[in-house]
């Protein structure tokens, strides 16, 4: 359970002066600026926030969105700080490589593996449970979170995914998005690449990569959200369940694509009583 629950027992335990002694080993708080690897000369870092418990704690691996080419760990997904924390679970959030240029769309699946690696690999440096670990994706983050772990293995397996307002069919995507401007969608469409490029985000797109084993997975996604349709969302789950793999959507009545952008009321509705339960729930 998670470590709020413990929150009784902590005059028992200063008595025993155990929790004394973490408190004085271990400092809670932020952690920011972590390398958790390093890619031909690129160094890929992290920030964290570690919460003062006496036991192990689950593990939140957060992942920005930003359409693969920006984005920030910091800014972009800062609403999911506090819920977390005040639930009692570590997390850390993480940069990753952008897509700068072509050749660089999906390698970010990469470093999303390194970081799941990275934070298993100190759990005890950071008093974490490397059992009792989530993934959290915002937007392009989310496609990030899920194929880093529908294409990995045992070592960067996770507990569960978080997928926020999260693009899982990218084919579909690029040819109906009205965000995808015209002369790309013109340019491809037709083109003697076409078949290449479509075939390259088929297997980059979670809904065409589910398998069965694959952990339980929480969609949030706005019901108004005109950059993913909401639609890609509900697919993604019907698609899960036909392959005897656990997931639950939760539709975010009128809201649209960025967290960011959401009522803070309703931002903070929707994690500190959907997201944190349905965490606490799967760790």
């Amino acid at each position: 359970m998670i470590a709020r629950k413990w929150a009784w027992s902590l005059p028992f335990l200063m008595i025993l002066n155990t929790s004394a002694t973490y408190a004085q080993t271990h400092p809670p708080g932020a952690i920011r600026d972590v390398e958790y690897a390093q890619v031909n000369g690129v160094s890929l870092r992290l920030d964290a926030c570690l919460p003062n418990s006496p036991v192990k704690t689950p593990a939140a691996i957060i992942v920005h969105g930003g359409g693969w080419v920006r984005g920030d760990r910091r800014i972009d997904v800062e609403p999911l700080f506090e819920p977390l924390s005040q639930a009692g679970l570590a997390w850390f959030s993480i940069s990753y490589r952008l897509a700068t240029d072509v050749t660089q769309f999906g390698v970010a699946i990469d470093d999303v593996q390194s970081a799941i690696r990275y934070v298993k690999a100190h759990a005890d440096e950071y008093n974490i449970d490397p059992n009792r670990i989530a993934l959290i994706g915002e937007s392009a983050g989310g496609q990030l979170a899920a194929m880093a772990v529908l294409r990995g293995g045992a070592d960067v397996s996770v507990k569960a995914v978080v997928a926020i307002y999260t693009p899982t069919d990218l084919v579909s995507l690029v040819k109906n998005s009205r965000y995808v401007p015209a002369q790309m969608q013109n340019a491809i469409k037709g083109s003697p690449w076409e078949s290449f490029i479509l075939a390259g985000l088929s297997q980059l797109s979670p809904i065409e990569n589910i398998r069965r084993g694959m952990p339980p997975f929480l969609f949030i996604h706005g019901t108004s959200d005109m950059l993913v349709p909401f639609e890609q969302s509900k697919q993604m789950c019907e698609r899960m369940r036909k392959a005897g793999a656990s997931c639950e959507i939760y539709p975010v009545e009128g809201a649209g694509h960025g967290i960011r952008w959401w009522d803070s009321n309703r931002a903070s509705s929707v994690f500190n009583k959907v997201m944190v339960p349905w965490l606490e729930k799967q760790l």
